[in-house]
C-alpha cells in the first residue's frame, strides 16, 4: 500500500464515513480494484487530501461541479459527507444557486431535490 493510499483511506474515512468506506471496500472485486485504487490515490490521497482549499469548500466545490456537470448519482454521499466537512445547508443551496445560474437551472433544481431527501433521512434517522 502506497503511502499516497494510506492517506486517501484515512481522508475518505474522515470525509465519507467508516460505514460508506467499508461498504464500498466490501464491494470490491478483481474487476474495480484498480479503478478503486486510482480514485483512493488520486481524489482522496491528493486532492481532498491536499489542505490549499478547506474541507467545507471542497464540499461546496464537489457538488456545484456535480450538478453543473449532470453528474447526480454522487451528489447524495456529498451531501452527507458535507455534513462532516462543515458545510451547512445554506452552503449547499448557495452552492447549487450558483449552479442554477452558470449551469442552468433545471441541474440545480435536480441536485436540491436530491439534497431535500437527503435532509430528510438525517432529520428523521437523527432525530
Amino acid at each position: 500500500m502506497s503511502e499516497r493510499f494510506a492517506r486517501g483511506m484515512k481522508v475518505r474515512r474522515e470525509v465519507l464515513g467508516d460505514a460508506h468506506v467499508d461498504r464500498a471496500e466490501a464491494a470490491k472485486t478483481a474487476d474495480d480494484l484498480a479503478f478503486q485504487t486510482l480514485i483512493t490515490e488520486g481524489a482522496w490521497g491528493t486532492v481532498w487530501a491536499s489542505d490549499a482549499i478547506p474541507r467545507r469548500e471542497r464540499s461546496m466545490l464537489t457538488l456545484a461541479l456535480l450538478a453543473a456537470t449532470g453528474n447526480f448519482d454522487e451528489i447524495e454521499m456529498h451531501v452527507r459527507a458535507a455534513t462532516r466537512t462543515g458545510a451547512s445547508r445554506s452552503d449547499i443551496t448557495e452552492a447549487f444557486q450558483h449552479v442554477a445560474i452558470y449551469a442552468g437551472v433545471p441541474k440545480a433544481n435536480h441536485a436540491l431535490k436530491i439534497a431535500k431527501r437527503v435532509w430528510q433521512d438525517l432529520d428523521q434517522t437523527n432525530g
